[in-house]
């Protein structure tokens, strides 16, 4: 079989005559806009998704959605009501929930966020629901998902492998009530179940028994959109049991929802900024948020820039240096790649903690960030929970990603400031960042 060129490119990235001064308009969320999704095809009513990021995730979930009887329209508008934002001239999705159906098959690609959101939803079908996706999928974790919605009644044929590929069998609805599991290796695995959970007939009660949980914030994130959609959901915060989610059987409603731009993706632009002694302009940066990218304002300042958060975004101004830093990842573990770009180029030590679940995300990250820094001439080494990083002198060569769009653009971070670092496959930042060579060579006014 040929090799897939696109796979195989190589990019070479640019590195920065000077420090950086630009606004670059980051895309909508694919953390917020998967989750508005799922819970726009469980409503009652139709709703609509105002600037929903177009990438290879939200794709994949819109059409796994359709395959399995929901109808997805997408518009443009050049309305001043819509219009203005970054993905498409205002674009929009108007999501109509006709009935969940099957037979069908559901293509997850490599997407945490559909191989675990959607299983419960295929639940609720009426038929069956095969889940298939790349190689990568295989190895993703999603015993916390299987073993669960049996327990609430759902049946599933996975072969004893607790992963994909696997069968849904939807009889139209789902007893659900209480259920323990062990979310440790993803907090995928609560979300999954509590979005789905007021369309079960007891709501849902989900009680976590692992020792860690990792990305609390998208916990907080699913919380948030359930309740802005009228369901009624009890939390360890609003004076709930420790790691115990409830949620109340009801309808869910149809929303006219704006998504926020996608904080985890506007990373790389920041630490342009940082890396370059420059200073970038993230318009319509929220200034209150569930998205783990809103850290990136404390620890990219602690690493020598400094922020404002004005009424057009939040502008990031780098000071020249850039500072190690030891921090706990455990809730952000996404932006530890993007991080360990930055340190590897810092003045001093990192020490990057809490993030051992990385070994399970899109490739290991710890490993892969490891060996690709390295093979700049870097020094990190893996720790039990992370990375230890000791700035060195760095020189090109071959950055690979491992099909991870987040592996790309932590090799772009590093190219800045390193000449001759090519990165291969750049084109998997189309997963969650359409067009980011275009918006880096831009951001650089190449």
């Amino acid at each position: 079989m040929a090799p897939n060129t696109a796979h195989t490119a190589l990019w070479p990235a640019p590195l920065a005559s000077g420090a950086v001064d630009a606004t670059v308009h980051v895309p909508g969320s694919k953390s917020v806009t998967n989750r508005a999704l799922v819970l726009a095809a469980l409503a009652s009513e139709p709703g609509w998704l105002r600037r929903p990021l177009r990438s290879r995730d939200t794709l994949l979930m819109a059409g796994a959605l359709r395959a399995m009887g929901v109808e997805i329209e997408e518009t443009v508008s050049s309305s001043s009501t819509v219009a203005g934002g970054p993905n498409g001239s205002g674009e929009a999705w108007r999501v109509l929930p006709t009935g969940l159906h099957g037979p069908a098959t559901v293509d997850v690609g490599n997407a945490g966020t559909v191989m675990r959101f959607l299983p419960p939803v295929a639940a609720l079908a009426d038929g069956p629901i095969r889940f298939d996706g790349d190689p990568r999928s295989y190895e993703r974790p999603l015993h916390g998902v299987i073993d669960a919605l049996r327990a609430l009644g759902a049946r599933i044929d996975d072969d004893g492998r607790g992963a994909l590929p696997l069968t849904v069998h939807g009889g139209g609805a789902l007893d659900g009530g209480p259920v323990s599991i062990d979310a440790s290796s993803s907090s995928q695995f609560v979300s999954a179940l509590l979005l789905s959970g007021p369309r079960f007939n007891q709501g849902v009660e989900v009680r976590h028994t692992g020792a860690t949980l990792p990305s609390l914030p998208h916990i907080r994130m699913t919380v948030d959109m359930l309740r802005a959609v009228g369901a009624q959901v009890d939390t360890p915060e609003s004076g709930g049991e420790p790691n115990v989610w409830r949620v109340t059987p009801g309808a869910v409603l149809g929303r006219d929802l704006t998504i926020e731009p996608d904080l985890s993706n506007a990373q790389p632009f920041l630490a342009a900024a940082l890396v370059t002694g420059g200073k970038v302009l993230i318009p319509d940066w929220p200034a209150r948020t569930t998205q783990p990218g809103d850290r990136l304002r404390e620890i990219f300042t602690e690493m020598g820039g400094s922020c404002e958060l004005t009424e057009y975004g939040l502008e990031f101004t780098g000071s020249g240096a850039v500072h190690g830093i030891d921090v706990d990842l455990g809730e952000v573990g996404e932006l530890t790649p993007g991080i360990a770009a930055v340190a590897a180029l810092a003045d001093s030590p990192s020490t990057l903690r809490g993030v051992a679940h990385l070994r399970l995300h899109e490739t290991d990250r710890l490993a892969a960030l490891t060996k690709e820094i390295n093979e700049l001439g870097g020094d990190v080494t893996e720790t039990a929970d992370g990375l230890h990083i000791r700035p060195r002198a760095l020189h090109g060569g071959i950055f690979h990603t491992y099909e991870d769009h987040r592996m790309a653009t932590a090799g772009a971070i590093i190219g800045l400031a390193v000449d001759g670092v090519q990165i291969e496959n750049v084109a998997t930042t189309a997963k969650t960042l359409p067009d980011f060579p275009d918006l880096w060579t831009g951001m650089l006014g190449q």
